[in-house]
């Protein structure tokens, strides 16, 4: 074979192998909570999580239209922290392609066998650059039911809409609070392929913000910059309702059961989103939310927010976030 077929079989190899070696979407996250009992409360009687799953150390939930058998794990730990962001891959090859690329990096990574962990296939653990805890796999049990109090007679809806709570429709996205967001963004898109789809900047030309996502909605991760630039953190996870007087509700719901609310009622110009923050009783901040924009140009180029506008990107209606918001976040483990 000459040389210039080598290249040529050889580059076509590459794209082929960058074309199979992404993830799909965003499918859960694990964290370890430091009040095990009261955050499982909150997490099935007030924001209406159904339990798909409890041994005791971990307990498995998922919202009413998630498709798989759990979308959020809880942790009885000592510490509150994030403990895995599981993305499923988009294709069976790729946890492979995963493989080799990290090698070829330098990157540590752990194979985990399927069946060590509940409902999933083999999986990839590594980290990001921030020290993220990153989860990929492939096969994942999706949630069956014959329990007539869940079973839905919509075969579109995994489980009935039982109002109970805050009943979000799905688990929406994480934030990571880090020093430094370009950076991140940067190594997310090459790394993992998932699209850079818009971002803030200040008058000193620094990232305060990114939001990239791998399906057509707004996001399903983001990085904020640490105002403190002293460590990054877990920022918040995310559950996505249906329409602004459920955001009302949980608000409501919020005060009746004495979670303050840290900011919200309140909308980001960036994505459109209509929010609330709270803070679950282990520490984790949780925004609910509503609203939001859809993407479907496969040529998206991220549109920036420049410092003259960046203020309403972050909130439309005047509102001022508690400092906390810039500041506070749990941790995102040891590496």
């Amino acid at each position: 074979m000459t040389k210039v077929k080598e290249e040529i079989l050889g580059s076509a190899q590459e794209r082929l192998d960058s074309y199979l070696r992404t993830v799909a979407h965003l499918g859960h996250v694990e964290i370890s909570v430091t009040n095990f009992e009261k955050t499982l409360w909150f997490y099935t009687e007030v924001m209406g999580l159904a339990l798909t799953g409890n041994d005791g150390e971990r307990a498995y939930l998922r919202a009413w239209q998630d498709f798989d058998d759990h979308t959020l794990i809880l942790k009885a730990s000592n510490t509150s922290e994030v403990e895995r962001v599981g993305w499923h891959v988009s294709t069976k090859e790729s946890l492979n392609l995963f493989e080799k690329l990290l090698t070829e990096m330098n990157i540590e990574f752990n194979w985990v066998e399927g069946g060590t962990n509940r409902a999933l296939g083999d999986a990839i653990h590594f980290r990001s650059p921030a020290g993220v805890p990153i989860e990929l796999y492939w096969e994942k049990e999706l949630f069956v039911t014959n329990d007539p109090k869940l079973k839905s007679k919509l075969p579109s809806h995994p489980s009935k809409y039982t109002a109970k709570g805050v009943s979000p429709r799905r688990f929406d996205h994480v934030n990571i609070m880090v020093n430094d967001v370009k950076k991140e963004q940067e190594w997310w898109t090459k790394l993992l392929g998932i699209h850079h789809r818009y971002y803030i900047q200040n008058k000193e030309d620094t990232r305060l913000g990114s939001w990239l996502s791998r399906t057509n909605i707004a996001h399903e991760i983001a990085f904020m910059r640490n105002a403190n630039q002293n460590e990054n953190r877990f920022h918040h996870l995310a559950y996505y309702l249906d329409s602004p007087d459920e955001l009302i509700r949980a608000a409501n719901i919020m005060a009746e059961n004495d979670i303050k609310l840290e900011w919200g009622p309140g909308k980001h110009g960036t994505s459109g989103a209509q929010f609330i923050y709270v803070f679950d009783p282990s520490g984790h901040r949780v925004e609910i939310w509503t609203g939001g924009f859809l993407i479907f140009n496969p040529e998206w180029k991220a549109i920036e927010w420049s410092s003259d506008v960046g203020a309403l990107g972050l909130e439309m209606w005047g509102s001022t976030p508690p400092e906390s918001y810039f500041t506070y976040g749990t941790s995102l483990g040891k590496k």
